[in-house]
C-alpha cells in the first residue's frame, strides 16, 4: 500500500473524486502575510500512535475497573466523539448506572469528549489530569479533519477494523455538526488550495522512517465536498498545477473552552493529579476508571505498542481576511486559517519514534519561508 501523497499523514483524504463539481472559485483571495517576524508561537505536541490503532478495551486491575481508551495517532480530535461512544458501552457492562460517578484520566481531546459522553448518558464524572488545555498535547494538533491520520498500519486494517473505523469516522463527523455556527467558532468549513510542482498523479514518498498506512479516506468520500482541479488562470499560485478542496477545521482553543465549559455546567469536577503507576488508580474512589492519557500510557503503563510522533506547529498574526487553507504538495508546508491565528505545519525529519517536546524555531521558520517564497508571485 503506497504511503500517504501529500504533506501529513491523513492529508490524502484531501484528495478528490474523480467527477469534480464545478463551483466559483475567487480569483483573488486575500494575501497571506507570510514572514517570520510574524510569528507568535511555536508549539510542540506528540501524536500516541499505536499500529494496531486505538485501545478501547477494559480490564480489572488493583480492584478496579480501567478502560483503556487512547492510542489515536493523529486522529484524535477527528474521531474523538466517535470513539468515545464506543468506550460508553464498556462503562456500562461494568454495570455502573446513570447517576454514579465514574473517573476519566486525561484532559485532551479523547479525555474531554469521553468525559461528556459519560455525562450525556447519566454519569456523573470526575476528570484527572496532570494538565489542562492549553498544556495538553492535544492544543497542539494541527486542526484539520483527519480521521485516517496515522491511526493503524496497513497490515492492521482488516474489513472489520477499518469498517469499525467508518462507524466511529460517521459518528464523530455528525456529532461535530452539531458545533457548526455557534459564535466562538469551534468548528467551521473552510475551503482551501493543495498546489503542487509535480502532477498529482505523481507520487510522493513516505516519511522518513514510518510504516505504510492504509488508505482509508474512500470508505467516507462521502462526509466531504466534491472539489475540482483548476486551470492555471483559476488560481493565483505560481505552481502549475492545483486543486481545490473544502474541509472541516477546528479552531482548538475555542473548542477546548467550550468543552470544559459544558462539563463544569453538568456538574463535572476537574482535579490535577498526576497518575505515575497504575497502582495510584486503586487510591481513586470511583470504581470505574476511563484512562485517556494518550501518549502519557507509554510510559505510566510501559506499553510497548505505542511510538510517540512528534508534530510541531507555529502561528502567525491571525488575519480574519484569510478564509482559506494552504497545502503546498511535496514542500512539507500545510497552513490554515484558525482564529488564533495563520496555523503553519511542516513535518521535522525524524518525528516518528521521537517524543523530544522542544520546540524547533528554524524548522518554523524555513516553513514560513517556504509560505513566502510560494506567495511572492
Amino acid at each position: 500500500m503506497q504511503r500517504r501523497h501529500l504533506l501529513v499523514a491523513g492529508s490524502a483524504t484531501l484528495a478528490l473524486p474523480a467527477y469534480p463539481v464545478d463551483f466559483a472559485v475567487p480569483r483573488a483571495p486575500a494575501a497571506m502575510r507570510a514572514s517570520v517576524d510574524r510569528l507568535i508561537d511555536i508549539t510542540v505536541g506528540i501524536r500516541p500512535f499505536r499500529a494496531q490503532g486505538p485501545r478501547i478495551e477494559a480490564e480489572r486491575r488493583n480492584g478496579r475497573t480501567l478502560i483503556h481508551h487512547y492510542g489515536h495517532g493523529g486522529s484524535g480530535w477527528s474521531l474523538s466523539w466517535g470513539s468515545a461512544q464506543r468506550a460508553l458501552p464498556l462503562i456500562q457492562a461494568t454495570g455502573a448506572r446513570p447517576g454514579e460517578r465514574i473517573a476519566v484520566v486525561g484532559c485532551g481531546a479523547i479525555g474531554l469528549t469521553t468525559a461528556r459522553t459519560a455525562q450525556q448518558a447519566g454519569y456523573k464524572v470526575r476528570l484527572y489530569a496532570k494538565d489542562r488545555p492549553p498544556r495538553v498535547h492535544s492544543s497542539a494538533a494541527t486542526g484539520l479533519w483527519t480521521p485516517d491520520s496515522r491511526i493503524v498500519t496497513s497490515e492492521h486494517a482488516t474489513e472489520a477494523w477499518s469498517a469499525d473505523w467508518e462507524a466511529m469516522a460517521r459518528a464523530s463527523f455528525k456529532v461535530h455538526q452539531s458545533y457548526l455556527g455557534l459564535p466562538s467558532g469551534p468548528v467551521e468549513w473552510h475551503d482551501g488550495y493543495v498546489v503542487s510542482d509535480e502532477d498529482f498523479d505523481q507520487p510522493l514518498p513516505g516519511h522518513v522512517g514510518e510504516p505504510d498506512y492504509p488508505e482509508l479516506s474512500s470508505r467516507i468520500a462521502d462526509l466531504r465536498p466534491q472539489g475540482k482541479a483548476l486551470a492555471a488562470d483559476e488560481h493565483p499560485f505560481r505552481t502549475p498545477h492545483a486543486r481545490r478542496f473544502t474541509q472541516l477545521v477546528f479552531n482548538i482553543p475555542a473548542y477546548q473552552r467550550l468543552l470544559l465549559d459544558d462539563f463544569a455546567r453538568d456538574g463535572g469536577e476537574l482535579v490535577q493529579r498526576e497518575f505515575r503507576a497504575p497502582r495510584e488508580f486503586a487510591r481513586l474512589p470511583e470504581r470505574v476508571i476511563v484512562n485517556c492519557t494518550g501518549d502519557g500510557a507509554r510510559k505510566l503503563l510501559a506499553d510497548p505498542t505505542m511510538t510517540p510522533v512528534r508534530g510541531q506547529t507555529a502561528r502567525l498574526i491571525p488575519q480574519p481576511e484569510v478564509d482559506y487553507a494552504l497545502i503546498y504538495r511535496g514542500h512539507n508546508l500545510v497552513v490554515l486559517p484558525r482564529r488564533d491565528g495563520l496555523l503553519v505545519a511542516a513535518m521535522g525529519e525524524h518525528d516518528f519514534g521521537n517524543d523530544d517536546l522542544r520546540p524547533d524555531r528554524e524548522q518554523s521558520e524555513a516553513a514560513v519561508r517556504r509560505l513566502a517564497a510560494l506567495l511572492s508571485a
